[in-house]
């Protein structure tokens, strides 16, 4: 018996929680290899290049946000 589980069927897409979860591992960079894989075979580029660019907006939001906050609260 092989250590390894048979590749599942290709054409399976991803839920959107699966996606969501890759794309927050990509972006602070602690996504495993074989996730990543299962995204390059189950996955759809448009879907991550949208998430991707989400998550990117929210993070800039809210470092954006911190940042008043802290300027805000030390009285500039």
């Amino acid at each position: 018996m092989s250590d390894r589980e048979p590749p599942k069927d290709e054409k399976e897409k991803l839920s959107p929680w699966q996606v969501v979860a890759s794309v927050f591992a990509a972006g602070f960079g602690v996504q495993s290899s074989r996730n990543r894989e299962r995204d390059f075979k189950q996955g759809r580029f448009g879907v991550f290049i949208a998430a991707g660019i989400i998550f990117t907006l929210l993070f800039m939001g809210t470092v954006f946000a911190v940042v008043k906050l802290v300027l805000k609260s030390a009285g500039h």
